[in-house]
């Protein structure tokens, strides 16, 4: 064999390593460039929604991508119209309310089934499980009927009630602390720790990923939610923000300027959340495996 076969694949393989470089590169620049259109496409609706917030109604309609006389008359309109700050009080008590106490059930619970052997366990576990396929609307009229029994009707503690527990947290936090350590739980039992202490001591700051993850899920969900209190609601002033904003979708025609500053102004809490704990919401978010 000569010096020139041995030389040439050495000479070949930088060759080969720019090829595979290059391929690299493209894929990456394919992917941020699909994820920039993406991105684009999410965003644009909130975009459109902040810019016709401060159009004047005669060029509410106008497709330029920036209001040639911005204006707040939508705002005032809105907040003359509705009750707005009121209703964005309301949302917030019963999203946050709904949020600690589901996640305190959820964490109490999933505690219980993770960890305690009981008879009929799994049957009950099951059955706590099978409550998360039944739609809204089947269990919508008995709950209606039950508020409206115990006189809560148009309050915020009727919206609260139905939602202090749900399905859904119980499972993820079982799930959870099933894949927990049992050796560092068995650890914390031989140096004495109750099973009280166990919970709060050694589950709960480690699960804090999915605790957190649950948290926004439940939070943001809650914000969102519309027919529960279009149910029960009677006015405006016990109403939600969700109620406010239909408001100005009438039969004689919508009112786009107030609607679009209604919804920027309901929109702004949950965004201004997702702006502070950005990081944590991420991090907690694949941490936890939510996606």
């Amino acid at each position: 064999m000569t010096t020139d076969a041995l030389a040439r694949p050495a000479l070949a393989r930088p060759a080969t390593l720019r090829r595979i470089s290059t391929q690299s590169g493209l894929n990456t620049a394919a992917g941020h460039l699909l994820m920039v259109l993406l991105s684009i496409f999410c965003l644009f609706p909130v975009y459109w929604m902040l810019v016709s917030s401060f159009r004047p109604a005669n060029t509410l309609f106008e497709t330029s991508l920036w209001p040639t006389q911005p204006s707040l008359d939508n705002y005032t309109r809105a907040i003359d119209a509705i009750p707005i700050a009121r209703m964005l009080v309301n949302t917030l008590v019963f999203s946050a309310v709904s949020t600690v106490f589901q996640l305190l059930t959820g964490i109490l619970a999933a505690f219980a089934f993770a960890r305690w052997r009981f008879p009929l366990d799994k049957l009950v576990y099951t059955a706590v499980a099978l409550t998360w396929l039944v739609p809204f609307q089947v269990v919508m009229i008995p709950n209606y009927l039950l508020i409206a029994q115990m006189g809560l009707l148009d309050s915020v503690l009727a919206l609260i009630l139905p939602n202090i527990a749900a399905a859904l947290a119980i499972m993820l936090l079982a799930q959870a602390m099933r894949g927990f350590p049992r050796e560092v739980i068995e650890a914390a039992r031989m140096d004495g720790a109750s099973n009280w202490r166990i919970l709060w001591e050694v589950l709960v700051p480690n699960l804090r990923g999915t605790i957190a993850s649950l948290a926004i899920l439940i939070f943001i969900s809650t914000w969102n939610e519309y027919f529960w209190p279009l149910l029960l609601s009677r006015t405006a002033e016990n109403s939600v923000v969700q109620i406010g904003i239909q408001m100005f979708m009438t039969a004689e025609g919508n009112q786009w300027g107030p609607l679009m500053a209604a919804s920027t102004l309901a929109s702004l809490p949950v965004l201004v959340i997702y702006i502070v704990l950005q990081r944590q919401v991420v991090q907690s978010f694949m941490k936890s495996g939510i996606r």
